[in-house]
């Protein structure tokens, strides 16, 4: 962050970790008061329920990405979720049953949005909301909004792999980032990026072998099981809301179905690496820095 003095940075910092301190008592799955997390456990809601500005803005931004996903992106994926923690844990995969019953309060018609009114129905028993995928980045984004607001154009936020930057540093092209790689250890793509996001969604660090399949941490809310890999997904983006999404969904279609559902977010841009008969895979779609055809 470049900013006019010691002070005036110090300050536009600790404005920025209060406003994302404010949005985890918002959106936290974790925190039982969080406004999400009572929205989830009122389901189904007998009523549509009122919420508030920013809870609002990430459901209408989830639920436009799922449908232009085809459900590879749901924010309902909470009991999928949930089951597959405990797969992970257990190494075993979840009981059929089990997952059925998951699967039925995920997908379509789980989320339904009333826009006159601000408010949210969520007509299915058993459905929990999981803002894993989307709500890091749309905590970046208002931080960077907050940061702008006094007076910061050149700014970097990270947060937890999600990547923001506003304005180039001054006297270059732009901020220098280096995108996880396929497998822990590696050495990841260095991007130089200004006024934009990027993240990357993948089981580099986070996995489990199950039955002789790896298996990663997101899950595929068609299928209720983890994305198979090992497999990497970076997407650049103009906010960090749509990358985190999009990287999210994107890691579920991969790189054969993929680079369709990018090229319908405009400036967005996709790297897919994966491994494939003993080797490394990798496939860029177009407005990806060096960009690169499939194989």
């Amino acid at each position: 962050m470049h900013a006019a003095s010691r002070a005036a940075g110090a300050a536009a910092i600790a404005a920025a970790f209060a406003e994302i301190e404010r949005l985890e008592r918002v959106l936290s799955d974790y925190d039982p008061a969080s406004e999400l997390s009572r929205l989830s456990a009122a389901a189904p809601t007998p009523e549509p329920v009122a919420v508030g500005a920013d809870l609002w803005r990430v459901l209408v931004a989830a639920e436009g990405t799922r449908e232009l996903t085809a459900g590879a992106f749901d924010i309902a994926v909470g009991p999928l979720t949930s089951l597959w923690r405990q797969a992970r844990r257990s190494g075993r995969l979840p009981r059929p049953d089990k997952l059925a019953t998951a699967k039925a309060a995920v997908g379509a018609g789980t989320v339904e949005l009333l826009s006159e009114t601000q408010s949210v129905s969520l007509p299915k028993p058993g459905t929990r909301l999981d803002p894993g995928g989307i709500g890091m980045g749309y905590a970046a984004d208002r931080a960077l909004e907050v940061l702008a607001a006094r007076g910061i154009e050149s700014a970097m936020i990270d947060a937890s792999g999600d990547v923001l930057v506003s304005a180039a540093p001054p006297g270059t092209t732009g901020w220098r980032i280096t995108v996880a790689p396929l497998r822990a250890g590696d050495v990841g793509e260095t991007l130089v990026l200004a006024q934009a996001a990027v993240t990357t969604s993948g089981d580099a660090y986070q996995a489990v072998e199950i039955d002789g399949v790896r298996y990663s941490h997101i899950v595929d809310p068609r299928t209720g099981l983890g994305v198979t890999g090992p497999t990497a997904v970076s997407v650049i983006a103009p906010d960090a809301t749509t990358a985190d999404a999009l990287a999210t969904a994107a890691s579920v279609l991969g790189h054969a179905a993929g680079p369709a559902v990018v090229a319908a977010f405009p400036g967005a841009a996709a790297r897919f690496a994966w491994w494939e008969g003993g080797v490394d895979r990798v496939l860029t779609t177009p407005g990806w820095p060096g960009e690169r055809p499939p194989p």
